[in-house]
């Protein structure tokens, strides 16, 4: 995890790499435990013997739970020793390029691309990029904005 002592040490940094996540399996227990709790369980997913004819050649994790994994890779990316509470504001533009197929593990990596002041704080525009250890293409690539509180 990459260390900041203040936010305005990251000012200095757009457009450059401020994180790497640590890696977090995405296992068919995971898989099916997202679909119960969305409710989509869709065969793709949750159904590994039908998913096997599918287009993937086995299931898949959903799209929004690789994004709902955001913050956990947020969390062990970088850290602000100054920053009381980080409040995830908003997404700009999300893209799923390639699939998450079960059993795959992710990380997030983490391009400073904007800093604004807001009251008590900061606010950051990060581009997140979501790694497979399964291929070379991106899972997803998402313009994440949060809220850095002093």
């Amino acid at each position: 995890m990459r260390m900041f002592d203040t936010l305005d040490q990251l000012e200095p940094l757009i457009g450059q790499e401020i994180g790497l996540s640590d890696w977090i399996e995405v296992d068919q227990a995971r898989i099916n435990a997202f679909a119960e709790a969305t409710e989509d369980r869709q065969w793709i997913h949750t159904d590994p013997v039908r998913a096997a004819q599918g287009p993937f050649g086995g299931p898949i994790a959903h799209g929004f739970l690789t994004l709902s994994l955001l913050p956990r890779f947020f969390e062990t990316g970088f850290r602000v020793a100054e920053t009381r509470m980080g409040v995830n504001y908003g997404l700009d533009r999300v893209r799923f390029p390639a699939p998450v197929p079960a059993g795959s593990r992710l990380r997030g990596r983490f391009v400073l691309k904007r800093v604004e002041a807001i009251e008590g704080g900061k606010q950051l525009w990060v581009e997140v990029t979501v790694e497979s250890d399964r291929g070379d293409k991106p899972v997803c690539v998402a313009d994440s904005i949060t809220r850095q509180y002093r």
